[in-house]
């Protein structure tokens, strides 16, 4: 292993069982099963590169037959030492963490999004076919959901928690934290609050035990067919709190700006890097006939929008950095106006609100000795202004 790593991962086992193609069998209903096949010789199981890759801290692991496997260690790629990946191996990995129907379904549809669970991590699954043969690659959840004190989060994100109605979006690219965010909000109101919580997810990452709320957590694909059923059958379900893994579509967000104005506290994720972004984001899915009643909703609608990111910090760690904009009155008259240079200036002195930008949060961390120059140079999407901050002209 290089960069540093062969000496944080002990060395793969030595004596393996040998190859072993899949033959199928039949069980005792009679129906065909598929007998697993085992890892080839000096290559290790899965559950020996999960469990080594998690006591290590990596967050992904990156398996693909013709690679040879790595990890994520706080944002970079690392090479590892194990042998270079056949196809054997490869699908005697899938048989650890798959059913033989989801096998099934793999080679068919040549894609497969799921979660396993191990007694000291859960992990996120996404299977692919490449130009070399299946790829996989899997995001290690711790099963302990850390408190929003533990992850310094702003106390902002209380105020946002304690909101009975409306819209809250938590945004950022993939990697960026945005479910260990909610389920760290998720976890508040759980714990402060007698609610009813229900969870719609593809696929559920971390798992709550009801405390003070109560908490249903649904699947896609295991406890309901499809997303949009779920989520339009959540509003007959007497929820409090309805939370949704992803606002895939125009037809999601209807349903969530629905229940949002009718009593219900709606949380959600996108894909996008900004919070002044993410409403623009939105209103992209609609025609140019319909953005100003869109934008009337949403106004009425959004509690707050979250936007964060996560960079390396000093002592080799990862810190959170946000984007975060609060729907006051002054908001909502922009938001209804489509003046997002004012709600930017709005969001650089609103800190009263609980507002602030991501310079500014950089800016902190930065000042707080946790980053350095050149992390938040780098960090930054406006890095000309950033730079003024740190030389003290702005």
């Amino acid at each position: 292993m290089t960069n540093g790593i062969s000496s944080q991962l002990p060395p793969p086992p030595s004596s393996l069982n040998k190859t072993a193609k899949a033959t199928p069998s039949k069980n005792a209903a009679g129906k065909q099963k598929i007998k697993p096949p085992k890892p080839s010789p000096g290559h290790p199981t899965l559950d020996y590169i999960v469990r080594n890759a998690f006591e290590s801290g990596f967050s992904d692991i990156h398996l693909g037959v013709g690679e040879v496997p790595r990890m994520r260690d706080r944002g970079e790629m690392m090479l590892t030492d194990y042998p270079k990946t056949d196809r054997n191996t490869f699908f005697s990995w899938l048989f650890e963490i798959l059913t033989d129907e989801e096998i099934i379904r793999f080679r068919k549809e040549l894609e497969f999004d799921g979660a396993t669970q191990y007694k000291f991590a859960r992990a996120r699954i996404n299977i692919f076919d490449t130009l070399k043969g299946p790829a996989l690659v899997m995001r290690l959840i711790p099963l302990k959901i850390l408190t929003m004190e533990q992850l310094n989060l702003p106390f902002v994100f209380q105020d946002i928690s304690d909101t009975h109605k409306g819209l809250v979006l938590v945004t950022g690219p993939t990697g960026s934290g945005k479910s260990t965010t909610m389920a760290a909000m998720v976890d508040y109101i759980n714990t402060e609050h007698a609610k009813h919580i229900i969870t719609i997810e593809d696929p559920i990452e971390f798992v709550h035990q009801s405390k003070r709320s109560l908490i249903k957590q649904r699947e896609v694909g295991i406890n309901t067919h499809q997303f949009d059923k779920a989520l339009k059958s959540s509003l007959r379900e007497d929820p409090d709190i309805i939370l949704i893994g992803e606002m895939r579509d125009r037809e999601t967000v209807n349903t969530a700006l629905k229940a949002a104005q009718t009593g219900h506290l709606v949380m959600g994720t996108l894909h996008t890097n900004s919070a002044i972004k993410t409403i623009e984001r939105i209103l992209t899915l609609y025609n140019a006939d319909e953005q100003d009643a869109m934008r009337v909703a949403i106004a009425e609608s959004l509690v707050a929008v979250i936007s964060q990111g996560l960079c390396r910090t000093t002592d080799g760690k990862r810190a959170a950095y946000h984007d975060i904009l609060v729907n006051t009155e002054t908001v909502k008259d922009y938001i209804t106006g489509s003046k997002y240079d004012e709600m930017h200036q709005l969001m650089m002195d609103g800190e009263y609100d609980g507002m602030v930008t991501t310079n500014q949060s950089l800016f902190m961390l930065y000042e707080d000795g946790r980053i350095t120059e050149e992390t938040a140079l780098e960090c930054s999407p406006t890095p000309n202004e950033i730079a003024m901050m740190l030389r003290g002209r702005f």
